[in-house]
């Protein structure tokens, strides 16, 4: 499946390119509401979503390497999100981070975004800009080289 325009006519449309096969996202929330709003708005994109309900269990699957995405809490029982950035650094993973917070004042908002977040999304009042926040963040890691892993993406290739 081709993600790239083809054509003039294509280019000039605006249309809204479509998301690549492949493409996985990593949920990291122990709120099930959340997380099961989060899947359903992005599984009508596209988007393969993956849950983790710990901040630990979302590492240890960051580390696969199949993500290009983690959507994430700000702070779990176990840990904060920085975890998530700290594993992308020591490994060499391109997957961008955007954080899902119901309680984030301007300051933490700011000071993640330094720090390495892609976005920072309210929960109560910014879900539809998930999808476009999700699909930029995407884009990103494609630049930084984090494309879908096609064997991690298939099961069956990956014997």
């Amino acid at each position: 499946m081709s993600v790239i325009p083809h054509t003039e006519k294509e280019i000039r449309s605006g249309s809204p390119l479509k998301v690549p096969e492949g493409a996985r996202i990593l949920i990291v929330c122990d709120d099930n509401r959340d997380t099961e709003r989060l899947k359903t708005i992005l599984r009508e994109e596209g988007f393969l979503s993956e849950c983790a309900r710990s901040i630990t269990s979302g590492c240890e699957a960051a580390k696969s390497g199949r993500f290009q995405v983690v959507l994430s809490a700000p702070s779990l029982a176990d840990g904060t999100w920085r975890r998530l950035a700290d594993i992308a650094n020591h490994y060499g993973l391109g997957y961008e981070i955007v954080l899902w917070a119901r309680n984030f004042d301007l300051h933490d908002w700011g000071a993640a975004l330094e720090e390495g977040a892609f976005d920072v999304l309210d929960a109560m009042c910014e879900q539809p800009k998930a999808v476009e926040a999700t699909k930029g963040a995407l884009w990103a890691a494609y630049l930084k080289g984090a494309g879908p892993n096609q064997r991690a993406a298939i099961p069956w290739k990956a014997a």
